[in-house]
């Protein structure tokens, strides 16, 4: 190794941010274990690089004994103080022992250590990166897929998005554009992980952000979302300025905005719902597209109970209790729907997982 080597390792150290001194000390440390490896040396050995010119040389780190039993680790007193006069007992000696062809070694070493080191720091670079995307969308490109994932090509790194975590019916061809939200991200021995989904609610905020500049800037923000992915969502909004409509927003002139999330989404349909701190409202506009005729709420038991017009009753429920359910998650109250004309003996949703018992004792209601 020369200077020229230390001019390059400068380098490194401003392209990739790797610092000189680190590489070199891990330089060091594995041209200790080479020397040991290549000329069958059982002495406790130190290896010094010199910083401005790139020199390399061994020495054998010997302890100060009144009689060495084993020279390859000790050193008489005697025998140090011919080195120099002010060794005493316990001292540790240094004697070069650098080999003639050291050099060759060295450089082969250095080598392997740089390149690992650097790809170490690129990983890093890279898991640091997608770390601080967790929760956010990104673009790729399907690259190949087996039973279990695709293999998505990020630019930087291939994510994996688990079938499971596609839409139902959602199929992917080499080379298709997939838009998927980072769930997760772990390193591995192998590099950075990325995990992203297409099925978490996630995406569906992420999308809404991209799409509507009023969210982006703060003016309209998404309280809640719930979602059943490839079939149906409900966002409920808000508006910092009470001359913005946030549902307007959202939906976009024409409805283009939404309409564009919707083809994003394979046809999912979404609901965008005014939210608000009045639990009674709140409730009623998540039931949307149903009309609500009273709304009693019951803290203690975070219940509210919904009463609807007869000829809403399936349509509050929704198709195998989907509407009730979506509202639900998207309220965080569990909600009981009723028809005006039954009252306390119509059909009630105690929970969105009793919807089914509540179609059977219905067979009217529309399923569909």
């Amino acid at each position: 190794m020369n200077a020229e080597f230390i001019e390059a390792l400068n380098q490194l150290e401003k392209e990739k941010g790797i610092r000189k001194e680190v590489l070199i000390e891990a330089i060091e440390a594995a041209l200790i274990s080479g020397y040991k490896r290549n000329f069958h040396s059982a002495q406790n050995v130190r290896v010094d690089i010199d910083r401005d010119t790139g020199q390399v040389r061994v020495f054998a780190r010997k302890t100060v004994v009144e009689e060495a039993l084993d020279p390859r680790l000790e050193i008489s007193l005697d025998a140090a103080q011919e080195i120099l006069p002010s060794y005493e007992l316990d001292d540790i000696v240094e004697i070069e022992v650098t080999p003639a062809d050291f050099g060759r070694i060295a450089a082969q070493t250095a080598k392997q250590v740089v390149t690992q080191r650097i790809r170490e720091a690129e990983r890093s670079i890279i898991y640091e990166e997608f770390a601080d995307r967790e929760e956010d969308i990104v673009t790729g490109i399907v690259q190949r897929s087996d039973n279990r994932n695709y293999f998505i090509d990020l630019g930087r790194v291939e994510a994996l998005l688990p079938h499971a975590e596609t839409m139902p019916g959602e199929r992917f061809k080499h080379n298709d554009r997939v838009k998927a939200f980072i769930t997760r991200v772990e390193k591995s021995t192998k590099g950075p992980q990325v995990f992203v989904s297409r099925t978490h609610p996630g995406l569906l905020k992420r999308l809404f952000e991209l799409e509507v500049p009023e969210i982006y800037e703060g003016i309209v923000e998404i309280r809640s979302v719930a979602r059943e992915a490839g079939q149906r969502s409900k966002i409920a909004v808000a508006t910092r300025d009470e001359q913005v409509d946030p549902v307007g927003a959202c939906v976009g002139h024409r409805g283009m905005r939404v309409q564009t999330i919707v083809n994003e989404l394979r046809g999912e349909k979404v609901d965008i719902v005014r939210w608000s701190e009045d639990p009674i409202e709140f409730v009623s506009n998540a039931l949307s597209p149903s009309k609500v005729v009273s709304v009693d709420i019951r803290e203690e038991e975070k219940i509210a109970r919904v009463i609807v017009p007869d000829h809403q009753l399936s349509l509050a429920i929704g198709k195998e209790g989907q509407n009730a359910r979506l509202a639900a998650k998207l309220t965080g109250w569990k909600i009981d729907i009723k028809n005006e004309s039954e009252g306390t003996d119509g059909a009630a949703v105690k929970e969105p997982e009793q919807v089914e018992e509540v179609m059977d004792e219905h067979p009217d209601l529309d399923r569909a």
